[in-house]
């Protein structure tokens, strides 16, 4: 038995589809996505911001095709990136089969957007004939006008439906590798909308709080709205929504599964706020040592507290911890326990280089593993 039920969070049975080689729903680990600003028909300049993002950690990525240009770059794009490559598509049924057939992993629609049923028709067997899943995403901000007219404004209940008859059609064409959101701007607006959803259907769902706005106020209208759903059980992808460069949705994105205990990735730093206790300047030493150690990927726990009034008890749940100390001499803790004192001027330095070991070691743990299950 669990001596942390309160950690615990049961997510929702979803079914499991596949954009590209990435599972998303079912039992498979929370995706976290994001999408390029480049434009697409600049293949160059898109497979950089690709790249960039699949370093960052992006499990799936989402490139617009709003013109033939685009969907014609898209052939390159995807054959020189490795991750699944998202096609967002509007309106225009030819650009969906288009992307299909550049190798696009999944095509972002809405089939009532279309046109025709024989156009769904086309974009659907094209969906089908080169292994596409597709997102139906629905969007407070651009409703069915006669949804709009029926309910009077956006609400949960006109998204859900919007989404349920979306879903229908591709139902309608035997079709079912698909996912949904049901995004707004509005926090609430969102997250009821995501719980009505879920109660009445068991395709995944991508999260999101769309136009969250910038950095600071999109990551943290993103980290309530995302994390008040998967802390309900609700989600298998998300992609966090910022006007701010594209790696730093990735970034925020895994920051909320970690907060969450879903998923980690990368060093988790635990730091106090300073105050007058502090015995060394943690705010300066914890952003050095947070662009420093931007790149390891191995999940473990760094713990820089400026004094001993919390600094050994959060070193107790800590990889490595390090706590402020009087006359420039700090302590050093390594699975919790007190290792080695440590000057001033050899920190920065010092916490990198046994974070770094650290991360080898594990890597080195899990490889040897690997080696002697298969």
């Amino acid at each position: 038995m669990s001596l942390r039920p309160y950690r615990e969070i049961q997510r929702r049975k979803s079914r499991r589809i596949m954009v590209g080689d990435v599972p998303v729903g079912g039992d498979a680990p929370i995706t976290v996505q994001s999408m390029t600003n480049t434009p697409t028909a600049d293949s160059e300049a898109t497979i950089r911001q690709v790249r960039a993002l699949q370093d960052a950690g992006a499990d799936i990525v989402r490139v617009s095709c709003p013109d033939e240009a685009s969907t014609a770059a898209l052939k390159r794009i995807v054959a020189e990136t490795t991750v699944p490559i998202v096609a967002d598509i509007h309106f225009h049924y030819r650009r969906a089969i288009e992307a299909a057939e550049a190798g696009a992993a999944c095509l972002r629609i809405n089939p009532g957007n279309i046109g025709s049923a024989a156009r769904v028709r086309e974009v659907v067997s094209a969906a089908r004939d080169n292994g596409c899943s597709i997102r139906i995403g629905v969007n407070a901000g651009s409703l069915e006008r006669d949804l709009l007219e029926h309910y009077g404004e956006p609400c949960p209940e006109a998204m859900v439906e919007s989404a349920l008859t979306h879903a229908r059609i591709l139902e309608d064409n035997d079709f079912h590798a698909f996912k949904i959101s049901v995004k707004a701007s509005d926090v609430f607006l969102a997250v009821a909308a995501y719980h009505g959803l879920a109660e009445a259907c068991d395709y995944p769902l991508h999260l999101g709080i769309t136009e969250a706005g910038g950095l600071r106020g999109g990551t943290v209208k993103s980290a309530i709205g995302i994390g008040a759903l998967l802390w309900a059980g609700i989600g298998d992808t998300i992609r966090v929504s910022l006007s701010a460069d594209p790696v730093e949705e990735v970034r925020a994105g895994f920051e909320i599964l970690k907060a969450l205990g879903l998923r980690h990735r990368g060093v988790n730093v635990i730091s106090c706020p300073s105050c007058a206790r502090q015995q060394f300047d943690v705010i300066a030493t914890v952003a050095k040592l947070e662009e420093r150690l931007a790149h390891i990927t191995t999940p473990l726990t760094l713990s820089v507290i400026g004094c001993v009034v919390n600094g050994p008890g959060e070193a107790r749940e800590t990889d490595i911890g390090f706590t402020g100390g009087g006359n420039g001499t700090h302590q050093v803790y390594v699975a919790g326990v007190p290792h080695h004192r440590l000057q001033d001027e050899d920190v920065i330095a010092h916490l990198v280089a046994m974070v770094e070991e650290k991360a080898a070691e594990i890597e080195a743990e899990s490889g040897a593993s690997l080696r002697a299950a298969g």
